[in-house]
Formats: structure tokens, C-alpha cells, sequence
């Protein structure tokens, strides 16, 4: 028997602390491994490069014809066919190419509107059926649909790479700040509700009435008081480094859309009584919109209870899907003009900022923390010129487009965000995602709804707004 009665306390300890050792090294080693093959995988991957067509002069007709030839391309160089969980392979939208190589709810939503006028009918079905396959049970649709993480995305982006396209697409149900997307959940009802009026493909509809019903079901548990209004939390709707809450103009604006829409579909899957409950419905919120939101002094709809600046979003739409008044139209159109919010470039999100506590600490730290106040957004200047188009004022929505236009034919691409000065943000830590798609095909959305009032295009070009789309 061996006596330990001499062995120091080390001694006595180092036994165990050998293969503790050892196994530390040895993890350490392999995680070393796993880095410099992840890197490698990294660099093999191609170069990100974009082709930039820009055009050196040209008349004012000219220069609209390339800004909607290069929106184009953009659009449909993010469509591409992806993987999904349970084996299908589905066309669907990226939001973007650097950073944002993946379907959004929000940017897909939007982005659907210049998809359908581009006659991409396809990529529209094929990724409304892409979000409904991920739908929870209690109607909430994902966030985004997506197959890296934010780590991986950023490294592909430093070092100028392609991100990886291979694996099959999963869903993210919360943002980055960890919350829930209200307007996303409205987006894709109303845009699966274009989708069939524009083709008539009512046995879509009747396949997917119940989860179209379900996402409204689920929204519903976020309307508080008697009013039926969405009540949200900070940092949930489409101006997420702001931290707004309670009963925003722009969430309930969708809100009202995706629940009329749903009422005058219902016709094709509904009884009469449910179908009077969709329309009942859809009034309460329109007169409850006007109610809450409308200031009769300002001349528009403020933004929230707490905020009364002018948000072109909620404006917007509200004019472009007739929520206002003409006179009410004709008000709001007269205060951005008076305001500014289309000048250099349109549109500015809203007429004034919020508090800086309010805005989101990283927005702070990468020195854009306008990013959502006066900065400009393509897909508002988009909603701007179809609402001055359907409020009978061609010649504004003509010199929105011709702003639009110089912008992305300056650039060769379009941006995602635009400073005051007319360019494109960028600092340090941030560089505006180009190109992305949401502006792009709101500017293609722009560019057809206006066509037949403003553009005779076959007088001073070789090519129609048509034979642009066609020929890209």
C-alpha cells in the first residue's frame, strides 16, 4: 500500500489537473480548427461585385428610363431559388445582396407591389407559400426567413463575399431587438391579397383563407380598449431603431388595409353574415383611425398619442389607399410639400425626430442616428408619388419621380437610405445596404401606377416603361 501521508497539496493535485489540461488544449485546438475552416470556407466563397450601369448625361426622359432599367435589374438580380426545412425549393425575394440575402416579411410585403407590375407572378406566389409554410399555429408569421447568422453575414460582408445560398431556409420569429413584427404579419395579408386580385387565382385564396383569417386573429391580441387600434411595443414596426410604442399611425394603417381587403375577398369564402363582420370591422377601424390620428390644426395624421410629427409612411399609404379624405389627401400632400420631406430626395421619414433616448443606443454608436427621422427612404418616395398621382397632381408626382431617378442613376444602384445632402449614408460602422430591393420595387410601383398619366415615353426614347421591364 502507498503511503501520500509526504505528497505536497500540488503533488496531490496534479493528477487531476493533467487531463484537465490536456482536454482544455485540445478544445482549444479544435475550436482553433473550426475558426481557420470556417475562414477558409469564408474566403472561397466569390467575390461580391456589383455591377454599377451608371449614365453620363442624357435628357430628363432619358435618365428616368435608366433609373427604372437599373430598379429593375436590382429587383430581379435578388430573386433566386432557395431551399426550404421540409425539402421544397422555392423563388423567392432577398431583401438585399451584401447584408440582407434572405426574404423579409416587411420588405416582401412591400416589395410584392413592383413584383406583380414586373409581372414576376411566380416569385410572389412562391414566397407567399414560402412564409405561410413557416406560419405558428396562432397566425404569426416569421420575421424573415433565413439560413446564416448575424456573425457570418457581417464576416461575408467585411471581407467583400457572397453569403452561402445552400442551406434551407428557417424562420426568425422576433427582430434583432428582440421583439415581435406587428406590420409584418399585415404585409404579407396584404400582399397574398394583391397577389389575387391582380390574377385572379381564387383557388389561392380559398387554400389559404383560414391562415390569412389566423394572421389577423393573431394581431387582434395586440389591440387593447374599446377602439379595436394594435397597441406595440418599442422597436416593432418598420422604423425599428425607435423605440415608439402604444398606437402607431403606420401599423394601423396596415392594419385597416389587410382587414378590408380581407373583407371584400370574403365574397369568395365567406357566408353573408361573416362577410358583413369583415366589412363592419374594417369601418370601426377606419372611423377609429380617423378619430385617434387625425389633427385637424396640423392638417395631417400624427403619429402617435405621444408623437405628433408627420410620418410619411402612415400618410402615404393612407392617401394612396384612399384611408384620407381628398380633403384630407390634398391637406397632408400640402404639408410635406410645405415641410420639405421629398427634397433633395424623397421621401423623409418624418417632418421632425424624436427624443434621443428614444432612438436605439447602436444607431448612436454608428453615427446615424437620423437613420429613421430625416433621413430619405426610396419605398416612401415610391408611396409618395402614387398618393400626389391618385390626388390628381401629376406635375408633383412627375418631379418626385424625376428626384428618384437622379438619385439611383448617380449612384447605378438603388440605395437603401439617403442623408440630407442627397447621398447615400454612410460611416465608420454603417454603409447603406445596395442594392435593396424593397426601395427598388416601390420605385418600379411608382414608375406603373404614373406611366399612362405622366410619360410618353415612345415619343423621346426608343423604349416604353414595358419594353424596360421586359427588356431587363
Amino acid at each position: 500500500m502507498t503511503d501520500n501521508s509526504n505528497l505536497t497539496r500540488s503533488e496531490k493535485q496534479s493528477p487531476k489537473k493533467e487531463p484537465f489540461l490536456l482536454g482544455l488544449a485540445l478544445a482549444a485546438g479544435r475550436g482553433i480548427r473550426r475558426v481557420i475552416n470556417g475562414i477558409e470556407r469564408l474566403l472561397r466563397q466569390p467575390r461580391l461585385e456589383w455591377e454599377h450601369a451608371i449614365l453620363e448625361g442624357g435628357s430628363q426622359k432619358e435618365i428616368e428610363l435608366h433609373a427604372l432599367k437599373i430598379a429593375v435589374s436590382n429587383v430581379k438580380h435578388c430573386i433566386e431559388p432557395r431551399p426550404l426545412l421540409n425539402g421544397e425549393e422555392k423563388l423567392v425575394l432577398c431583401a438585399g445582396v451584401r447584408n440582407f440575402r434572405e426574404p423579409w416579411a416587411r420588405d416582401f410585403g412591400f416589395a410584392t407591389f413592383g413584383l406583380m407590375a414586373l409581372g414576376e407572378v411566380q416569385v410572389v406566389r412562391d414566397c407567399l407559400e414560402a412564409f405561410l409554410l413557416y406560419q405558428k399555429p396562432s397566425g404569426q408569421f416569421p420575421v424573415k426567413l433565413h439560413s446564416t447568422r448575424v456573425v457570418e453575414r457581417y464576416m461575408h460582408s467585411l471581407l467583400k463575399r457572397e453569403q452561402p445560398v445552400h442551406k434551407p431556409l428557417r424562420p426568425k420569429y422576433q427582430t434583432a431587438h428582440r421583439t415581435i413584427s406587428l406590420d409584418g404579419n399585415s404585409l404579407l395579408v396584404i400582399a397574398a391579397l394583391h397577389y389575387v386580385e391582380q390574377t385572379g387565382d381564387t383557388d389561392f385564396l380559398k387554400t389559404h383563407w383560414e391562415s390569412l383569417c389566423r394572421a389577423m386573429t393573431w394581431l387582434e391580441e395586440h389591440a387593447r380598449g374599446d377602439d379595436g387600434l394594435l397597441h406595440q411595443g418599442a422597436f416593432t414596426d418598420w422604423a425599428d431603431s425607435i423605440g415608439r410604442t402604444g398606437r402607431i399611425l403606420y401599423t394601423n394603417v396596415l392594419y385597416w388595409k389587410a382587414v378590408s381587403g380581407l373583407a371584400d375577398a370574403s365574397v369568395h369564402c365567406e357566408s353573408d353574415l361573416h362577410q358583413q363582420w369583415w366589412h363592419d370591422k374594417a369601418k370601426r377601424l377606419y372611423d377609429n383611425i380617423q378619430a385617434h390620428f387625425w389633427r385637424e390644426e396640423q392638417g395631417y395624421f400624427v403619429t402617435s398619442e405621444r408623437h405628433h410629427n408627420l410620418s410619411s409612411s402612415g400618410n402615404t399609404l393612407a392617401v394612396a389607399w384612399g384611408l384620407a379624405t381628398e380633403e384630407q389627401a390634398n391637406s397632408i400632400l400640402d404639408a410635406m410639400e410645405r415641410i420639405g420631406m421629398a427634397d433633395p430626395v424623397p421621401t423623409q421619414v418624418v417632418s421632425y425626430g424624436y427624443r434621443r433616448r428614444e432612438v436605439a443606443v447602436e444607431n448612436h454608436i454608428a453615427r446615424i442616428p437620423h437613420y429613421h427621422t430625416n433621413a430619405a427612404w426610396l419605398w416612401l418616395g415610391g408611396w409618395h408619388v402614387v398618393a400626389l398621382a391618385r390626388a390628381g397632381r401629376p406635375s408633383e408626382a412627375e418631379e418626385l419621380i424625376a428626384r428618384m431617378s437622379k438619385a439611383i442613376v448617380r449612384d447605378g444602384v438603388v440605395h437603401e437610405v439617403y442623408g440630407k445632402n442627397g447621398r447615400f449614408l454612410s460611416t465608420f460602422l454603417y454603409t447603406s445596404e445596395a442594392p435593396l430591393t424593397w426601395n427598388a420595387s416601390m420605385v418600379i410601383y411608382a414608375f406603373s401606377i404614373c406611366k399612362e398619366e405622366m410619360f410618353s415615353f415612345k415619343n423621346e426614347s426608343s423604349l416604353g416603361i414595358q419594353d424596360v421591364m421586359r427588356e431587363t
